[in-house]
């Protein structure tokens, strides 16, 4: 499968922004769907993740309250609506796809396929 993120930007804290990731060739239920960041100089972290058909999500504890992860399968595509941004979720935004579709894994190196990444700038 091939993951194209997008939907990223600058926007003041405070601000919305809903990232998109769009798959091809392949069905996005044969997945689990995360989404990563990486600020500069640290580790990339898992933000949301759910299973295929969305009845088990994780969450970042700060962003458990502003973030909203979806799925539209017929779509092909997986969602971060981000309300409330603070400068601290400033980052690149990656989106991956884990072939365990029933599980939750929360470490990048479980993930089998990743998008190229798309840029957050919260502004103060």
């Amino acid at each position: 499968v091939q993951l194209q993120a997008s939907g990223g930007g600058l926007v003041r804290a405070g601000g919305s922004l809903r990232l998109s990731c769009a798959a091809s060739g392949r069905s996005l239920i044969s997945y689990s769907m995360g989404w990563f960041r990486q600020a500069p100089g640290l580790e990339r972290e898992l933000v949301v993740a759910t299973t295929w058909n969305g009845e088990s999500t994780y969450y970042l504890n700060s962003v458990e309250d502003r973030f909203t992860i979806s799925r539209d399968n017929d779509k092909n595509t997986v969602y971060l609506q981000m309300l409330n941004l603070k400068p601290e979720d400033t980052a690149v935004y990656y989106c991956a796809a884990d072939r365990s579709r029933e599980f939750l894994y929360t470490t990048a190196n479980q993930y089998d396929f990743w998008g190229q990444g798309t840029l957050v700038t919260v502004s103060s």
